[in-house]
């Protein structure tokens, strides 16, 4: 069974960074299609970026050039460095993975392509 536990989250001033983690068991953070998602109160869940098998990432507009989605491999575990945050960052922030998915370049922003999911870890932004 896999298992993805997130951590890292809390509450910062605009501008600040902040990086969360999401360490996996039962499977390999290698070679697997991984990604973060957030859902803020009374928003539907939306992608913010993901790396595919090879460690090659892709982000979503809002984000781009100030989040970071790396692997570290020897620790199985994904990061989301996210610098200059915003009030909109704020959510709860998921991290997602499947092992079994034929990851596209850059990795997919279907979360109906993800079949594990962390328990989510809270980002507050405040002006």
């Amino acid at each position: 069974q896999v298992h993805l536990v997130e951590s890292g989250g809390g509450s910062v001033k605009a501008g600040e960074s902040l990086r969360l983690s999401c360490v996996v068991s039962g499977a390999t953070t290698s070679g697997n299609c991984m990604a973060w998602f957030r859902q803020a109160p009374g928003k539907q869940r939306e992608v913010v970026g993901s790396v595919d098998s090879e460690g090659r990432p892709g982000y979503v507009g809002s984000v781009e050039g100030r989040f970071t989605i790396s692997k570290d491999n020897a620790k199985n575990t994904l990061y989301l460095e996210m610098s200059s945050l915003k009030p909109d960052d704020t959510a709860m922030y998921y991290c997602a993975a499947n092992p079994s998915l034929i990851c596209p370049y850059g990795g997919s922003w279907v979360a109906d392509d993800y079949e594990y999911w962390g328990q989510g870890t809270q980002v507050t932004v405040s002006s």
